[in-house]
């Protein structure tokens, strides 16, 4: 089969202008970059919104194989359309870090993919240079501000805003800034984090106005000051100046599937580290112009999953009719502790052991409340054995079973998975989220049912950092926000080895940091990088510049 940028360029886009006239956008809404790509505004997010059908997709604990969860989540859209629906799919925006690291893009893959592919997968619309710019922008005030305050009662003892950049770059997690002389600020110990860690990022996801964008922001908290009072960027002064850096790239972008349907990417925080989810904007733009609308949430259920249940709904005020779980037969029988290199021949053990991981998500999008529908993105070697053991399973287990072949057939080999969404949606009455937690509860019990009801572990430890932070969020009034848990996506635990479906487990938290401009508490849990490294043969070594086309990006 060809490489996806080689499917990719054999398509005929249609002008985005096209592409906005087939879901109702006035000409006057779409500011074009480029012929293929725009940025929309003036979207009215009205009661037609409340009318679509919001589908969650989602997918097992992820692994070397991989589920193909934004593959899945385009096809559908496009088998949605193919049976005459009207759907929309909604996605994060890919990071550098990752696309020239080794995970590679984020566009979809064969003929499920989102194009112009390379735009998206590099620089797209610029917002990532924008949000990195307002986090620098604020990074360099606060420091000027402590610069000129540094002999003053009004300077900050402890800062805790750090800069980002879009790439892995493991030699700036921990750096020394403000050295050779006194004209060059104030040596300090700190360091970068990728973009997408970053909490404008968050912040630009969950934000559903310019009006609450600012507010945000000016909620951030970046320090405290010698008399141990919180600072925040109110009190700094520049909420304005950061807000005129994120204007533009507020406005949720429109390009298009392979198959010519409407798309908006927009933002991306990674799950492990974040909440994983698209903007609330470019989630809303889907609903309002669409009668179906997909979305994605990053890694497993148990991160992205969840987020986008517990943090994302309850601040968008929006609830998915149904969740769709993603997974192979590859990755459930490398649960199951199959050799990968044996993970493509028939091994039934291996099945029914690795099956006990699906279980797990299963369980736990249905005590969400939800509807699930396994959709096991096939491919040559998949058995009929294998396929007729898992869609029985399923029926055992209250879940609805589903083949999509998106990847190899586009919105034709989705057909059969959308047809099982529309079922779903027209014969089972949607259900109010069943959240995990409630608002009112105390952080550590937030994050003790999350583990026991998501994660089926058995208790919560706490380092001394964590219990220090504890009690400054709390003073702040941190016990009203959600938690956001930043763990390993390879595993239910903090233990990136433990595969499957461990129970029973102790999860340690290290740290507490406040979002409090985001608006959740984020939980690390055992060692998390937000500032990725690179692998010993990074993409960067093949992607390429050939007669004036990419090349080997995938």
């Amino acid at each position: 089969m060809k490489s996806d940028i080689e499917i990719a360029r054999e398509v005929q886009l249609e002008p985005i202008q096209a592409i906005a006239d087939k879901i109702n956008i006035k000409p006057d809404q779409v500011e074009q970059y480029g012929k293929y790509k725009a940025k929309i505004s003036g979207i009215p997010y009205d009661d037609q919104m409340n009318k679509c059908n919001l589908i969650l997709v989602t997918a097992t604990t992820p692994n070397k194989s991989g589920s193909g969860k934004t593959t899945t989540s385009v096809a559908l859209a496009q088998g949605l359309n193919k049976i005459g629906k009207k759907a929309i799919v909604a996605l994060r925006e890919p990071s550098l870090g990752p696309v020239f690291g080794m995970k590679g893009g984020a566009a979809g893959g064969g003929y499920s993919q989102v194009l112009p592919m390379e735009d998206i997968n590099l620089h797209f619309t610029g917002d990532f240079h924008a949000i990195t710019s307002a986090n620098n922008t604020l990074a360099a005030l606060i420091d000027n501000y402590q610069y000129f305050n540094r002999t003053s009662t009004k300077g900050l003892k402890q800062i805790l805003w750090r800069r980002v950049l879009d790439v892995n770059d493991r030699s700036l997690r921990y750096i020394l800034s403000g050295l050779h002389g006194s004209s060059n600020g104030i040596p300090t110990e700190t360091g970068f984090d990728i973009t997408p860690a970053s909490e404008i990022m968050a912040i630009f996801c969950l934000s559903t106005s310019l009006e609450d964008l600012r507010k945000r922001i000016e909620n951030i908290l970046v320090g405290y000051t010698y008399d141990g009072a919180p600072f925040f960027v109110k009190d700094l002064g520049v909420a304005g100046a950061i807000v005129t850096l994120l204007k533009d790239a507020f406005q949720p972008n429109l390009v298009q599937t392979i198959e010519g349907g409407a798309a908006f990417i927009h933002g991306g925080p990674f799950a492990n580290i974040a909440h994983g989810c698209n903007s609330i904007m470019a989630t809303k733009a889907a609903m309002q112009y669409g009668e179906y609308a997909i979305t994605e949430a990053g890694f497993g259920s148990d991160l992205g999953g969840e987020k986008f249940l517990n943090i994302k709904c309850r601040t968008a005020g929006i609830a998915p009719k149904a969740s769709v779980l993603v997974t192979t037969t590859q990755s459930i029988k490398l649960h199951g502790k199959v050799d990968e290199k044996l993970i493509k021949q028939p091994n039934m053990d291996g099945l029914k052991a690795g099956i006990k991981n699906v279980e797990r998500h299963i369980e736990s999008l249905q005590n969400f409340g939800q509807t699930v529908i396994l959709a096991l993105n096939k491919f040559g070697f998949d058995t009929e054995e294998e396929i007729q053991f898992i869609e029985n399973w399923c029926k055992e287990k209250g879940a609805h079973f589903a083949i999509n072949e998106g990847f190899a057939k586009g919105g034709d080999g989705a057909a059969d998975l959308a047809r099982k969404v529309v079922e779903i949606v027209e014969n089972y009455p949607s259900k109010p989220i069943v959240h995990t937690y409630e608002l009112n509860e105390p952080i550590e019990d937030k994050i003790k049912k999350i583990v026991t009801k998501v994660y089926k572990g058995s208790s919560v430890s706490y380092g001394k950092n964590a219990k220090t932070a504890l009690k400054k969020i709390k003073e702040l009034g941190g016990d009203l926000l959600p938690v956001c848990i930043a763990k390993t996506q390879f595993s239910f635990t903090d233990n990136a080895a433990l595969v499957g479906a461990a129970e029973g487990f102790n999860i340690h938290i290290e740290n507490l940091v406040l979002n409090h401009g985001a608006g959740f508490v984020v939980a690390v849990a055992g060692e998390i990088m937000r500032m990725p490294g690179l692998p010993k043969e990074p993409a960067a070594n093949i992607i390429d510049l050939v007669n004036g086309e990419i090349v080997n990006l995938s």
